[in-house]
């Protein structure tokens, strides 16, 4: 059974005051426990008994490190590691290899899947906590490093920059899975008319709460909110249909409206709002990311035009 725990939604957001996070996976519930005992005390450890189930655990809830088990019944540790590497919302995740042969192929095997480490069965306590420490120190600074260049410094969310990387690598992926994507464009009503009466530190605040309410409204771990420039965000919605991505939207908006932001100026309501635009592409390869970005901008472009604070949606047509 997997045990499900908070997670949060910035992109690589890494308490370094919380206790890290580790995922054991393996067939055999002795080796589990034994594990288990090494860390309990310092960490906390979730467990799961077989391929699925991790793939799942990690998609939903992503630890900090995975010690997985390289050979199990189902589906193999090589081919869980080769999933994760895969997926951009997992493919950071850390992997140490936990197995009972010593073959220089089975060694091979665990690098080229995208294991960054491998220990011996039955494990040595020591030497498995220094591998462990060692590794979620590496994750920690590497996370804090893609924070500094992919995180917008003044609302915490994921900036311009990642939003185009991570758009392009699910607009990939979906394509070559055959799955939908759904992308939300959000912009602030009014908000030059904000600035003018309240002044731009208050602006800044704005902007900070609009995107903390954004964040919480996506709940997913891989939905993704960007900053997209100025008062403008967007969120990328994978595996998501055009009636539950313009769900999550009129969410959003009423999410903002909910905050009785006071906006004197707006002529909509005395509220700060947002309006909305919703572009879904169903899965099928015919078509550029940036046609998907195009779409969402002119439902958004639309929601303005008849009258703001609200959602308008669209679907991307098949190229003829």
């Amino acid at each position: 059974m997997i045990t499900r725990h908070p997670q949060s939604s910035l992109p690589f957001e890494f308490d370094r005051h919380r206790r890290a996070r580790l995922l054991v996976v393996d067939d055999q519930p002795v080796n589990v426990q034994a594990i288990h005992q090494i860390f309990a005390a310092t960490h906390d450890v979730f467990m799961a008994t077989s391929g699925e189930q991790a793939l799942i655990f990690c998609r939903k809830t992503p630890p900090d490190l995975v010690l997985l088990d390289v050979v199990m019944h189902g589906m193999s540790g090589l081919e869980v590691c080769r999933s994760l590497k895969r997926r951009p919302d997992t493919q950071d995740i850390p992997v140490i290899f936990v197995t009972g042969h010593e073959q220089p192929d089975e060694e091979t095997a665990c690098w080229e899947a995208g294991g960054v480490d491998f220990v011996n069965k039955p494990v040595n306590p020591t030497t498995l906590r220094n591998r462990v420490r060692a590794h979620l120190t590496l994750k920690l600074q590497a996370d804090l490093l893609r924070e500094m260049a992919f995180v917008d410094g003044l609302t915490g969310v994921a900036n311009r920059r990642f939003f185009d990387e991570r758009l392009e690598a699910e607009w990939r992926r979906c394509t070559r899975s055959q799955l939908p994507l759904a992308l939300i464009m959000a912009d602030v009503d009014f908000f030059k008319r904000y600035n003018d009466r309240y002044g731009h530190q208050a602006g800044d605040d704005c902007l900070c709460r609009v995107a903390a309410a954004l964040r919480l409204g996506l709940k997913r771990p891989y939905d993704l909110v960007a900053r997209y420039g100025g008062e403008e965000f967007v969120g990328i919605l994978p595996d998501t249909d055009l009636a539950g991505a313009s769900a999550i939207a009129h969410s959003l908006e009423r999410a903002v409206r909910g905050l009785q932001i006071e906006h004197a100026d707006s002529s909509v309501e005395k509220v700060v709002t947002i309006s909305l635009g919703v572009g879904y592409a169903p899965p099928w390869p015919v078509r550029p990311a940036e046609s998907l970005i195009a779409l969402a901008d002119a439902q958004l472009y639309r929601a303005k035009q008849e009258g703001r604070a609200r959602v308008c949606s669209g679907v991307l047509e098949e190229k003829s």
